[in-house]
């Protein structure tokens, strides 16, 4: 018997990062913005937590074999 199990995870990552001094809120969430858009942040996120949301499973039945 061949089962497929699928589990939903939400996974919260978190990175320290330094931004410049004197950036106005927006200026601060640009720079977030385009690091993350860069890659750059994507070398200093850890995941922080993980909640499980849900599991799930299908059987699904082989050539051959009987119910």
């Amino acid at each position: 018997m061949r089962v497929i199990v699928r589990v939903t995870e939400k996974i919260i990552s978190e990175a320290h990062i330094n931004i410049p001094d004197g950036l106005s809120e927006s200026g601060i969430k640009q720079h977030i913005v385009d690091r993350y858009n860069s890659g750059e942040m994507l070398t200093e996120m850890n995941i922080f937590q993980v909640d499980f949301e849900s599991i799930s499973a299908l059987v699904v039945k082989q050539t051959g074999e009987s119910s």
